[in-house]
């Protein structure tokens, strides 16, 4: 049974059951503890939060998850992997344990004539919480089976929670026996013999404190009990399609074909490669979905790990033995296995690859640029004497320039060194414990949710935003929320967070900024209104501050928003629907928004590019906006569902929570966007749009910020007059400007050329003085010179010239140590040691001699026998340094 047909007969069973079919949410859905969604019953945790009420009683999924703490163990076992879909179904207050389990024991052992997936009942294990008597007593009474095969596991394995305070309860998973090759008959702990394919969360316990998954305190019940169950599309895949693991499933194992037709390896006959040719099916089937998803890749967060899911793809192709580009080869097979389900994949397949393809190319540069810095590190151990690459040059490798290392270690034993992988595998568990210690601070802060939740509660339903029609309105006070929780009332000076039951501030969300104000209630009170946020879905709350007068429930208020500041902000987020129009039909419709802040006056906007973007596109795009502006043209709003919005063309985007009903905006017939926020009324309204410029803020995202209106013409004024006053500076017109300031900067260059020489010219005349004057130190010609004002190419050019100027027949030893001062005022020293081939003959050395004069100047050095150099950043002791090296000299010579 392929891996379509499994998602189809799951969901048709829970919808013939009266679950409402909900379709996968984005891998990104906007939660500060997560980076993407992994697990089945996250996009549903708003409502067995209590903070939303569920439209459905039942629901039925199958959503798209990625989990990524142990990436670097994907393959090792066969068991996990990154991306994954997790088929769930839920009830929210209707059915109970007896109703999950008999859906869940009636789809598995079903014929697979009738529907069902036909699992043998002799292989299958139910497991429940020991101590559940419940549900032992009900999986006796719906499956028939005896104690002996019903399995009791404490809460390390079925007890669920989120790790926080919140609903929690005890799990019943189903196991699958696979026989004796897998491991020993009763050993359930051996997931190789006994795999939990199915989990069904009894949600049932309000948890107060949650130190460990077996350690929490239960408080009590939850008001209404709740099933979440979860079951791993992948593993029921491996177990009716007869293969061993997941990596052999129809949508990936493709994958791995045409990855052994490439390197000419096979699969399963070596763990080594083995483990390469999973990592590659799974992370090429996971970069693509987060990418589907509007993942960019980067150095932090969500692109930090898709970077890592595609370099680790590349690697391990390149460790396989192939090392031409391989995402080319690889995307498109997991694309054509995974379009069955996903068709977004076909439609927007320029973009996904794009994206994967170009960051396939920069880390092949990456690895070009890490060879050569490699080639210098194991010189460097090579010319020590050592046989060992040091843990924590191999870390930088990997921190700093992205090299792996698994082909650190490869290319070392091809150089005859090892590398100490304790000192590297120490170093990268610091670096994760650290990462972790973010991650669990991060965590703690997710904010307690309860008073909001008791507001909203008490109101029954929604606050009503009117902002949209206008600005000014009446309503009354519905909440006040203190840093200790709900109060009843404020007095002056006091912060608080205000609800009322109507208000026209807009809340900040999809890149607009909130709205500003006052609040003046009837008893006379005057509220300040700082900044607005919808802490949970429905409730609109005022952070503010009390100006004078008292503020207490009930109280009659009259809003008053900011209204320059909401036009300017609405002029930012109409011409930023504009821009991003109008770099689509520049660039194609890969350049997507990325992310965008809409500020009074100005606004930023991120989107997916390649590469820098001309400066004569950007010249056009300004050019085409500030012509529409000039049209005129209607901007309105239209509410429709999201179906009948993306068949009118409107544009949504990516990791954004839509409703059921959407908010279309329109410019004219020309752009249309689903988005929630203000806009201005025409797009005359804007003046003059003004991009000040784009740049890169990750790979494949580029930004570019710009100025609306009354900032704009500003902007526009001030240029104006510098270009005037450059003009009559210069004596030029306006437009011979940049011809004559390209004259003077090459005049210049020019200048700074014939400088250099002179300077050049000036230190080198020294040389042939210095080396008539060199010491005789029992028999060696040595000259130890300080040169002020002299870096490190030119110490090495004076040294090198000193050396040929002594005689060729007789030792000669050459150390020049030069200074300068960085932009703070700081020194900085460079040391060059220079010997001739006679002094080499007498055990002269210069990178002996650089390695005793480096301490002095606080720095360090190195390099061959003949020519050597460091730095330091000591001056103080360059005399010291510099009469240590005739000691040094007569010392080896006498020796």
């Amino acid at each position: 049974m392929d891996t379509a047909e499994i998602r189809r007969r799951f969901t048709a069973h829970f919808e013939r059951a009266g679950h409402t079919p909900v379709a996968s949410a984005s891998l990104l859905l906007d939660d500060p503890n997560l980076l993407f969604v992994n697990a089945g019953m996250v996009p549903f945790k708003p409502y067995f939060l209590g903070q939303e009420t569920p439209p459905y009683d039942r629901a039925v999924s199958v959503q798209k998850c990625v989990r990524t703490p142990d990436i670097e163990d994907v393959g090792k076992t066969t068991r996990h992997g990154t991306f994954f879909e997790m088929c769930g179904n839920f009830s929210f207050g209707d059915y109970f344990k007896e109703g999950a389990i008999e859906l869940a024991w009636d789809l598995v052992t079903k014929s697979r004539d009738d529907g069902g997936w036909g699992f043998e009942e002799g292989r299958l294990y139910p497991s429940i919480l020991d101590g559940d008597d419940e549900a032992l007593g009900l999986w006796k009474k719906v499956t028939g089976l005896p104690d002996d095969r019903i399995i009791r596991l404490g809460p390390k394995e079925n007890y669920w929670s989120m790790g926080v305070p919140g609903p929690g309860g005890p799990c019943s998973e189903i196991l699958y026996d696979r026989g004796p090759a897998y491991g020993p008959d009763g050993d359930f702990s051996a997931e190789d013999r006994y795999l939990e394919f199915w989990n069904l969360v009894f949600m049932q316990d309000e948890l107060s404190a949650v130190r460990s998954k077996e350690d929490f305190d239960i408080s009590g019940s939850l008001p209404k009990k709740n099933i979440d169950t979860g079951m791993g599309l992948e593993r029921v895949a491996f177990l009716t399609q007869g293969v061993e693991n997941m990596y052999e499933i129809d949508v990936m194992f493709p994958v791995i074909e045409k990855a052994m037709e490439l390197t000419g390896r096979r699969y399963g006959a070596d763990h080594t490669d083995d483990v390469r040719f999973r990592v590659v099916a799974d992370h090429v089937r996971s970069s693509m979905m987060l990418i589907s998803d509007g993942v960019s890749p980067g150095n932090e967060a969500r692109g930090y790990v898709l970077r890592r899911l595609l370099r680790r793809a590349v690697r391990s192709m390149r460790l396989l033995g192939f090392e031409d580009r391989a995402l080319p080869e690889l995307l498109p097979i997991s694309r054509d296995r995974m379009a069955e389900t996903y068709a977004d994949l076909h439609r927007d397949w320029e973009r996904i690859s794009t994206i994967a393809y170009a960051e396939e190319d920069t880390f092949r540069q990456t690895l070009r640029a890490g060879t050569a810095i490699f080639d210098l590190a194991t010189t460097e151990v090579k010319q020590s004497g050592g046989a060992q690459l040091s843990g924590a040059k191999a870390f930088s490798l990997h921190d700093t320039y992205g090299f792996p290392i698994d082909l650190t270690l490869e290319m070392a034993s091809e150089q005859g060194l090892s590398v100490d992988e304790e000192g590297f595998r120490r170093l990268m568990t610091e670096q994760r414990d650290r990462a972790k210690a973010d991650a669990r601070a991060k965590k703690g802060q997710h904010r307690d949710a309860s008073a909001y939740r008791a507001i909203a509660d008490g109101m029954g339903r929604s606050v009503e935003f009117t902002g949209y029609a206008e600005v000014v309105s009446e309503g009354s006070v519905r909440g006040i929320v203190s840093a200790g929780g709900a109060v009843e009332s404020a007095r002056e000076g006091d912060e608080v967070e205000l609800v009322l039951d109507r208000t026209p501030f807009y809340a900040e969300g999809g890149g607009q900024l909130a709205d500003q104000g006052v609040i003046e209630l009837e008893n006379g009170a005057r509220i300040e209104v700082r900044d607005v946020q919808s802490p949970i879905s429905g409730l609109i709350v005022h952070q503010a501050k009390v100006l004078s007068g008292e503020v207490a429930l009930g109280v009659g208020a009259q809003s008053l928003v900011d209204v320059e500041r909401r036009r300017s902000i609405s002029r930012s987020h109409t011409a930023t629907h504009m821009v991003h129009k109008a770099f689509r039909e520049a660039l194609g419709e890969t350049a997507t928004q990325a992310g965008s802040e809409n500020s009074p006056g100005r606004f930023r906007f991120d989107f997916s590019a390649t590469g820098s973007v001309p400066a004569s596109v950007m010249a056009d795009v300004e050019a085409r906006v500030n012509a529409l502006v000039l049209d005129d043209l209607s901007v309105h709003a239209e509410l429709m569902t999201q179906e009948e919005a993306v068949k009118s063309g409107a544009m949504a985007l990516f990791g954004e929570k839509y409703g059921d009903q959407v908010r279309v905006i329109s410019v004219g017939d020309w752009a249309r966007e689903l988005c929630g926020g203000t806009h201005a009324g025409r797009s005359g309204q804007l003046g003059v749009i003004k991009l000040l410029g784009e740049s890169s803020i990750g790979s494949g995202v580029r930004r570019v910020e710009a100025l609306v209106g009354g900032d704009a013409y500003q902007f526009l004024a001030r240029e104006h007059v510098l270009v005037a006053q450059l003009s009559e500076a210069l004596k030029v017109r306006p437009e011979q400007l940049p011809e004559r300031v390209h004259d003077i900067v090459e005049k210049l260059r020019v200048a700074e050329k014939e400088i250099e020489k002179v300077r050049v010219q000036q230190l080198l005349g020294a040389g042939a003085q210095l080396a008539e004057a060199a010491a005789d130190v029992a028999g060696v010609k040595v000259v130890a010179h300080r040169a002020s004002g002299a870096g490190g190419g030119d110490v090495r050019q004076l040294a090198l010239d000193v050396r040929g100027r002594l005689p060729a027949d007789q030792p000669g030893v050459v150390v020049v140590i030069g200074t300068l001062q960085d932009e703070g005022g700081a020194g900085k020293v460079a040391v060059v040691a220079a010997v001739n081939d006679a002094a080499r003959g007498r055990g002269l050395s210069a990178n002996a001699l650089v390695g005793a004069i480096g301490p002095l100047v606080g720095g360090r050095g190195g390099g061959k026998d003949d020519v050597a150099q460091g730095g330091g950043s000591d001056t103080s002791r360059i005399d010291e340094a510099l009469a240590l090296v005739p000691t040094e000299v007569g010392r080896t010579v006498g020796a």
